[in-house]
């Protein structure tokens, strides 16, 4: 019994093509077998429906169609016949219905406008166009109008509004500058889908007076510019600048200029508003909100979720897209803009629309007379669309009668066809958003049947595989197929044959005895064809001896073996395989007609071995390990070096090669691996021996390629795994015939050393590439990009040539070529170089500071345009500086840092800030020459950070009950400060401490008097200031109340301090002490918190120490993670801090710190980084000769001047201490002024009162730091030094001096000698 299958569709493509046409598709009129078959015309090129053209070139409306016989073409314009032969400006191409509107040559575009529509028809119908709707691209000029500047108060939002003329097709909108660069966006300033520019508020750095739109339309390729836009930003800075002086810190920064404000919409408009977008079409919503801090905006869509791999966020998520909507896609979306003040919503109703849109397109059907058959048209859309069909053009309704055709609304139902039944069908179906024009042809067809399968096609099958033998056929009616072997065979039927439907015979399993000839008959009610075809069974390819395991001793022999057996008219091909690859390029593997043979086996050698054996009809493989184990130890065997080659022969000279023979010596029990050969120039280079080549050590012959112009000697060296032999005796000598260059000098460079010239350099050749004597180069050289010819100059056998008079960094192509006396080197390849460089025009814009913490600050430029660079990119500079301290409002010395940043960085990082300060950078472009112009100076302010500890901190007056405790604000406040925190507990003899007690005391305040201590009892004080961010570091001082009223003595003097009058207590706090004593435990030495602070170049290195005093501190340093020895540098004194000078930019480095005398214990390491950029610094004014000339001479004036105090101290008597005080003339105690460094006078309430008999003469001298951040502040305990951009200390020096309180009493006498030295200690 027949049983039939489909063919998989790797079988034949012709068959399965044929089986579509006869299935109501295509008919392939290319394919020659069906060239004689007649079909209806069919559309297979047209112009778009909407079809916008450029108005200044020719309009082509292309129609382009297949029929047999070919039809013809007619047009049809707005709907009445257009009639091409009438307009000379039209045409219409050969064997084509495109047609050519001549405008280039008189013609205007718009007189063409218009609906068109092509017909194309042969004898069996027409096929029609879709309706192509011609319109000329319009782009026209802006208009005219007066643009007021825009004048904002900063945090205000803004919009520009572009307005661009109405153009065909709209045109794309896009804001630059005058320097052509785009407007930088973001989340604060974006440009709208209408085109306008949106600042949801504006900050000083928005202020210029070029916003430009700019119009681009693509279809005529012009561009309209918008009148610049001028934007002012009034900034509430510049009024506190203005009014500082009359106004306090309090009064200036406590305001906040710019108010906050919750967000607005800017578009769109209102709450709610609706959109209505076609199926297929991109969704695009938008919302723009203005609000400080600036919005952010985030989509929702109520009831539902956004559609997942579709949707996207553009412009800052201020617009949402969607993209291939459809009718799901309706609904509400919600866009919300929220900042930290409120939040602000608008919901968009989305209706989603849709064009028609099929489902069934009609299809072409090929029929025979008397069948039946049906064209399908449907399709859906929103709303949904009418059907209407029209037949070779013309509607339905109004076509000719056809008794076989019967409508169905959007379906034609074909009964009984005859050959006049042929047509084209068009099917149209609209709605309100557009229609959908399908042509389809019936096409009836009576054909007898055709073979088209090759005749007397021959099959080759191995035996036991599937045999299909193919039989293609056509014919209408689809013919019925029969196969038959042997000439008069019966009819094949059976279960060992399959029968495809597209006339293909299988026979599942091929014998032997299925060789023979195969007959396929096709036959319908027009007639009948048959055609032959051969098929011939092979024997399999079999492998009868396949390769086997083996283990095989290092060095030793193996062989794997692969017989095989094949069909005796395939030709097989053997290919050996290591683990799946190829086998290794080595001469140690021979391959055998049925073995592979490896010899001299080595370690590298093990693994798996596959023979495969093909044929053209099939392919077996086999496979075997190989397993290399090392060789037995044999006693007594001396391995060496082998002994050197002998008996070198140079035999076949020729011009450019030789043959080298020589015989090997020893190998002394180990192999010889290879042969190295070398050779010696006697020509140029006597003497000396270069490496020629080499060959395995089987080999004793080789091949030498020679250059011309040398004279030759060869020397042979064997090796083995000991080593290498001694050279051989050197061959006899062989002098080649000069010749021209065979190559040209490398490394060929073009570089400019003044903006004027090209300087041409290269790498000459050696002795030997001569080639010849006379060598020379010839230069050429010509400007890329310009048609311009070549420059050409020989020179002699130097390397450099230079070319002036060029222009300023532009391309140039450079070649150089080798030349002797006997002709030219191949031509070289050209290189490309520059002239020179000059300095760059253009200063980086947009430049932007974002302040990342008090210290540290990241500014932001865009790029210059490369064409102004004028030169080789090489990075941008950096130049920052501070003006001034916020919270001192004082001026100082400016010192510019430098910080560069290589290559196309747009970006960098600015370390080191001093806090609560304001900055001025700007940024500059660097080339091969040097910089270019600066940017505009950008201002910037740090935030506030904890203060330094108090300047000072004095006890004075002690009674009974009550000491007096004077300070001074600290030398960096780095803010404002808010309060000061007194910590104190008593000390017994035992140095036990009492309980602690703590004490907030107002910022405005500098004394406190406490009261209700115990007597005769020394404290202990912990004393440090506050800002807004936290606390700084603390200072320490140690007082004894007196025993009794009628011993109090004067309090010891603080080291380095001298007398001054007691100041008024403004702040009488009071608090009772207990005398209860807590026992502490010992304290041993330790060093934490090791804090670095890094630079480029050098590094400020601070702890905290607990333990002894007067330790003498060291730091240790090195390179992080290498093994280098510690470097060591001594600490001056007992400072808790150091400065490591001299270090490498961009290196990790490790630290600690060590106490000596202490058992040499340390601190934990802690590791840092210096910066990246190298900082070009001011030069540092202590090592100019004029200063330290200045600071020698008021060294001398001081001298003087305590000579002259001491002389008059002295001498006794009473008199003013106003007239004391200019006597000694003491530095500490009358302040340079910040104005010109001169002495300052000192004064007080009683400056002309002679002291009275029985006073006391003051506690202490103590000079208060002025407000000058480049004095040496008062001396303080335990307090970290503070340091400048250089790495000079400018902070405070550590340490204290302490004395216990001795009885007396007051005297009217004058102070003596000794009083008056300890004064100046």
């Amino acid at each position: 019994m027949m049983k039939k299958k489909s063919i998989p569709a790797s079988k034949p493509l012709l068959i399965l093509f044929l089986c579509q046409i006869i299935s109501a598709l295509d008919v392939p009129l290319d394919s020659k077998l069906l060239e004689e078959l007649s079909q209806p015309p069919t559309i297979t090129h047209q112009s778009p429906k909407d079809y916008i053209v450029d108005p200044r070139e020719n309009i082509v409306i292309q129609c382009e169609a297949k029929g047999k016989p070919p039809p013809s073409f007619s047009w049809t314009r707005n709907g009445t016949h257009f009639d091409i032969d009438k307009d000379a400006q039209v045409t219409m191409k050969p064997n084509s219905g495109t047609l050519v509107i001549n405008i280039m040559n008189g013609g205007k575009a718009e007189a063409y406008e218009g609906v068109y529509q092509c017909t194309a028809r042969n004898e069996r119908g027409a096929a029609i166009s879709n309706n192509i709707v011609i319109r000329p691209s319009r782009s026209p000029l802006w208009t005219k109008e007066k643009l007021e500047p825009h004048q904002v108060r900063e945090g205000d939002s803004l919009v520009l509004h572009c307005r661009p003329p109405v153009g065909l097709p709209p045109p794309i909108i896009f804001w630059m500058d005058n320097a052509f660069q785009r407007l930088p966006q973001s989340e604060r300033v974006s440009q709208g889908l209408n085109g306008d520019l949106y600042f949801s508020n504006v900050q000083p750095e928005d202020t210029r007076e070029d916003y430009i739109c700019y119009a681009r339309f693509n279809h005529t390729q012009t561009i309209q510019q918008k009148q610049p836009i001028s934007v002012k930003v009034f900034s509430m800075d510049s009024l506190n600048d203005t009014i500082a002086a009359n106004l306090s810190d309090t009064d200036i920064y406590g305001a906040k200029p710019v108010t906050e404000r919750q967000p607005v919409l800017l578009t769109p408009t209102g709450s709610t508003s609706t959109k209505v977008e076609l199926r297929g079409n991109v969704l695009l919503l938008e919302c723009i909100a203005a609000g400080l801090p600036t919005p952010v905006i985030r989509w929702i869509k109520e009831g539902g979720e956004l559609p997942a791999n579709r949707t996207f966020f553009e412009n800052f998520k201020k617009t949402l897209k969607i993209i291939d909507v459809s009718e799901a896609d309706s609904g509400n979306y919600k866009c919300i803009a929220r900042n930290t003040l409120g939040s602000v919503h608008h919901v968009i109703s989305v209706t989603v629309k849709a064009a028609p849109y099929w489902i069934t397109a009609p299809r072409n059907l090929v029929l025979s007379p008397g069948e039946d058959g049906t064209l399908i048209c449907r399709a859906n859309g929103s709303p949904k669309p009418s059907i209407s069909w029209l037949a070779n053009g013309v509607p339905i309704a109004i076509a000719p009668e056809d008794p076989s055709r019967k409508v169905d609304g959007d379906t034609i139902i074909f009964s009984h066809v005859q050959e006049r039944s042929s047509a084209v069908y068009q099917c149209n179906a609209s709605n309100e958003y557009g229609y959908l024009l399908a042509n389809a042809f019936v096409n009836v067809l009576a054909e007898p049947p055709r073979i088209l399968t090759p005749a007397n096609k021959l099959y080759q099958v191995i035996a036991d595989s599937p045999a299909l033998l193919d039989c293609a056929y056509f014919g209408s009616p689809k013919p019925e197929i029969e196969w038959f072997k042997g000439v008069k065979g019966s009819i094949l039927r059976g279960n060992e044959y399959v029968f495809h439907d597209n006339g293909t015979l299988e026979i599942p399993v091929a014998q032997k005895d299925s060789t023979g000839t195969y007959t396929c008959v096709a036959r319908n009610e027009l007639g009948k064809i048959q055609n032959e075809v051969h098929l011939e069974i092979k024997d399999p390819t079999m492998i009868i001896k396949q390769p086997e395991y083996k283990v095989v001793q290092r060095y030793g022999q193996v062989s794997f073996e692969c017989i095989i057996k094949h069909d005796s008219t395939l030709l097989p091909t053997v290919i050996w395989l290591k683990d799946n690859g190829e086998l290794p390029d080595d001469e140690r593997f021979l391959v055998g007609k049925d073995n592979l043979t490896i010899m001299n086996v080595t370690d590298k050698d093990d693994g798996t071995y596959t023979c495969i054996v093909n044929t053209t009809l099939d392919s077996v493989s086999a496979s075997a390990v190989l397993t290399v184990v090392a060789a037995p130890p044999t006693p007594a065997i001396i391995y060496a070096r082998p002994n050197p080659p002998f008996d070198l022969e140079l035999t076949g000279q020729l011009e450019r090669s030789i043959e080298l023979s020589w015989i090997p010596g020893d190998e002394n029990n180990s192999p010889i691996t290879h042969f190295v050969i070398e050779y010696e120039d006697g020509l140029h280079e006597p003497g000396v021996w270069h490496y020629q080549t080499e060959v395995p050590g089987t080999q004793t012959t080789v091949q030498l390629k020679l250059s011309p112009y040398v004279n030759y000697s060869f020397r042979v060296v064997a090796v083995n795994k000991i080593g290498r032999s001694q050279p051989s005796e050197p061959s006899e000598q062989y002098l080649t015939k000069s010749a021209s260059p065979d190559e040209n000098p490398a490394n060929v460079q073009g570089i400019g050393s003044e903006p004027d010239n090209l300087v041409i350099t290269w790498e000459s050749l050696k002795g030997f590439q001569s080639n010849g004597p006379g060598l020379q180069y010839k230069v050429s050289w010509r400007q890329k990009d310009v048609d311009d010819e070549w420059t050409s100059v020989i020179v002699a056998n130097v390397s450099k040539y230079i070319v002036s008079g060029t222009p300023t960094f532009v391309p140039y192509e450079i070649k150089v070529q080798a030349l002797n006396d006997l002709g030219y080197a191949p031509e070289p390849s050209e290189v490309i170089g520059h002239s020179g460089e000059d300095l760059p025009m253009v200063a980086p814009g947009n430049v932007q500071v974002h302040v990342i913490n008090s210290t540290l600050a990241k500014v932001h430029w865009d790029p210059v345009p490369l064409k102004t660079v004028r030169g080789h990119l090489q990075g941008y500079k950096v130049y920052y500086w501070k003006v001034q301290s916020l919270s001192r409002r004082s001026r100082r010395h400016v010192e510019k840092k430098i910080l560069t940043f290589r290559g196309n960085k747009t970006f960098g990082m600015l370390p080191g800030l001093e806090p609560y300060s304001s900055y001025k950078l700007n940024v500059r472009v660097v080339n091969g020459k040097g910089e270019g112009p600066a940017s505009p100076d950008k201002v910037f302010k740090t935030p506030e950070g904890v203060p330094s500890s108090p300047s000072y901190l004095k006890i004075t007056n002690p009674t009974l009950d009550s000491l007096t405790l004077e300070w001074g604000s600290p030398t960096h406040p780095n803010g404002v400060l808010t309060s000061y925190i007194l910590k104190f507990q008593p000390i017994n003899n035992t140095h036990e401490l009492g309980p602690l007690v703590e004490i907030r005391i107002p910022a405005n305040e500098s004394s406190l008097i406490l009261k209700n201590l115990n007597y005769s009892t020394r404290y202990k004080f912990y004393f440090n200031a506050q800002t807004s961010v936290g606390s700084g570091s603390q200072i320490t001082e140690e007082a004894v109340t007196i025993m009794d009223e009628a011993g109090i003595l004067h309090p010891a003097v603080v080291a380095g301090k001298g007398y001054s009058e007691i100041l008024f207590a403004t702040s009488p706090v009071m608090h009772t002490v207990r005398s209860t004593f807590y026992k502490v435990q010992p304290l041993y030495p330790r060093i934490r918190n090791v804090t670095t602070a890094a630079a480029e170049t050098y590094a400020n290195i601070s702890w905290e120490y607990e333990g002894p005093d007067h330790a003498n501190f060291y730091v240790e340093y090195g390179v992080a993670g290498s093994k280098e020895d510690w470097k060591k540098e001594i600490v001056n004194g007992s400072r808790s801090f150091f400065v490591l000078k001299g270090l490498t930019p961009g290196t990790a480095y490790k630290v600690r710190v060590g106490a000596e005398g202490l058992s040499g214990f340390r601190s934990s390491e802690d590791v840092f980084e210096t910066g990246p950029a190298m900082a070009s610094r001011q030069v540092d004014i202590a090592t100019q000769g004029w200063f330290i000339g200045l600071m020698c001479a008021v060294a001398l004036l001081i001298l003087i001047l305590l000579i002259v105090c001491f002389i008059r101290r002295n001498k006794g008597g009473k008199y003013p201490v106003k007239e004391k005080e200019d006597a000694h003339a003491d530095p500490e105690i009358q302040p340079m002024k910040e104005d010109d460094g001169t002495f300052g006078e000192y004064s007080d309430a009683e400056d002309h009162k002679p002291l009275k008999k029985g006073s006391r003469t003051p506690s202490d001298r103590t000079v208060k730091k002025e407000d000058s951040d480049d004095s040496l502040v008062d001396y303080g305990e335990g307090v970290n030094g503070q340091f400048n951009e250089d790495g000079s200390f400018i902070g405070q020096y550590s340490g204290k001096k302490e004395k216990e309180p001795a009885e007396g009493n007051e005297s009217s006498e004058a102070p003596s000698p000794v009083n008056a030295m300890n004064s100046f200690v």
